[in-house]
């Protein structure tokens, strides 16, 4: 029993973020098999909808726990898009909520032990933070037509060094697609290997036996303390990439 459990805390910490194909399948010459990455990306977004139908169902005056935590979701959501976008952000506010929510959810699941973390990719980080960066584009490009492009030359540049600022702008402007991927992803990635160390090693201390036992309590309450840390992460993160999502709207729309 020491040796198979041994081996198994031994893995590589990288091994959770395997993605796996549960059902293989090929449509015209492409790879559309069902991974554990979007069976619990589907799970995400069904228990974001059973929660908002439950809390929907079961409205009340005087509100229940899951009402209360769903209505500072809510409330926190709502605040973010006024702070950044004014009354012109409140035909947005679905989606941006429904951004806040599935995210949310994605990096709640992936903190129960032996599922898989969706936010842990860069693939998806990075495919999501597109699909967002196009639709934003395309809302500058509806609501000023040509003049969006003047969003890459500052007012009062002097003529001489304006091929250079141009530049500069639009490589930051490219930019910022990357960061608020890469930004989701590091941070969920490094807290989930961090932790799987961590028990890791406290398991290796418990399986040895003898005065390790007693050792081990240390670093079980630093893992204890990790885990109440990643979900504190879990829940900024979501944070933050909506935050982001509502200022690189709101560029596009005030033409800063």
């Amino acid at each position: 029993m020491y040796n198979i459990n041994q081996t198994f805390f031994s893995a590589s910490p990288l091994e959770q973020f395997e993605i796996i194909p549960l059902i293989p399948l090929e449509l015209f010459g492409l790879n559309m098999s069902l991974t554990n990455a979007s069976i619990f990306l589907i799970l995400s977004v069904a228990l974001s909808i059973f929660w908002s139908t439950l809390v929907i169902y079961k409205n009340k005056l005087v509100p229940g726990n899951w009402q209360s935590v769903k209505e500072i979701f809510y409330d926190t959501t709502l605040t973010l898009v006024k702070d950044n976008l004014g009354k012109k952000g409140y035909r947005y506010f679905p989606f941006i909520f429904t951004l806040f929510t599935i995210i949310l959810y994605c990096n709640l699941i992936g903190m129960v032990p032996y599922s898989f973390t969706v936010t842990s990719h860069i693939a998806f980080t990075f495919g999501l933070a597109l699909a967002i960066y196009i639709g934003i584009n395309i809302i500058g490009f509806r609501t000023h037509g040509i003049k969006f492009f003047t969003i890459f030359l500052p007012k009062g540049v002097p003529l001489f060094i304006v091929p250079l600022v141009v530049a500069i702008e639009f490589v930051s402007y490219v930019v910022k697609v990357f960061t608020i991927s890469i930004r989701l992803f590091a941070n969920m990635t490094s807290g989930h290997t961090l932790l799987k160390i961590i028990a890791g090693f406290v398991w290796t201390m418990i399986s040895i036996g003898g005065v390790f036992v007693y050792l081990q309590i240390i670093p079980l309450v630093l893992l204890l303390a990790l885990v109440g840390l990643e979900i504190g992460i879990a829940l900024l993160q979501a944070y933050v990439f909506t935050l982001l999502t509502c200022i690189y709207l709101n560029d596009v729309l005030e033409m800063h």
